[in-house]
């Protein structure tokens, strides 16, 4: 799993909620206890577009993004110690719960408060299900995930690498500016 996090936390550092505001989380289970989430993809590409890049507006012509908002975030590649148990909601899968992806992946930040209802209702109604995948909005061509910390053994994330800083470390960087000029955006500022 890659993801891009601010520095302040670590690279299998959950939320422990209930600060954020993504499309499944912050949760709260039943009893209305926060649940502990952690978000990624399944390439350094999506991670950056579900985080950094996130917010570019899907116009043509030239768009900005200021340096500034890269820094003080790191790039960790992680690794699960055991299989995980998640939840698909790509569209196929939608179909048997009978919500069509735009209502559920597609929609934007006004609607999170209606998909995070959703996680909910998933992590409710399947205790197995430690997390949930689907094809991400930001880069269709990778899968986001999130896991949920409650139903995960103690420890269950362990780094491949050592984290990076997305602007510090050279390779990362150049492939940030390389996915950047693929979406018409210009990284400006120092």
């Amino acid at each position: 799993m890659h993801r891009i996090h601010p520095e302040t936390y670590g690279a299998n550092t959950f939320n422990p909620g209930p600060r954020g505001n993504a499309r499944f989380s912050p949760i709260i289970d039943a009893n209305g206890i926060s649940i502990p989430t952690i978000y990624g993809g399944t390439t350094l590409e999506c991670a950056a577009m579900e985080t950094v890049f996130h917010d570019v507006p899907h116009e043509p012509g030239l768009k900005t993004v200021a340096k500034r908002k890269l820094k003080n975030h790191q790039y960790s590649q992680l690794q699960s110690s055991t299989d995980l148990t998640l939840a698909d909601l790509s569209s196929t899968a939608l179909r048997k719960l009978g919500i069509p992806r735009v209502d559920l992946i597609e929609t934007d930040k006004d609607i999170y408060p209606q998909t995070r209802k959703w996680a909910e209702a998933i992590h409710a109604q399947c205790p197995d299900v430690q997390g949930l995948e689907w094809v991400s909005r930001q880069d269709d061509r990778a899968r986001a995930i999130i896991l949920f910390g409650d139903r995960l053994p103690p420890d269950p994330l362990s780094s491949i690498a050592p984290s990076v800083d997305i602007v510090e470390n050279e390779d990362t960087y150049a492939a940030l500016v390389e996915l950047a000029e693929t979406i018409g955006v210009q990284i400006t500022g120092k």
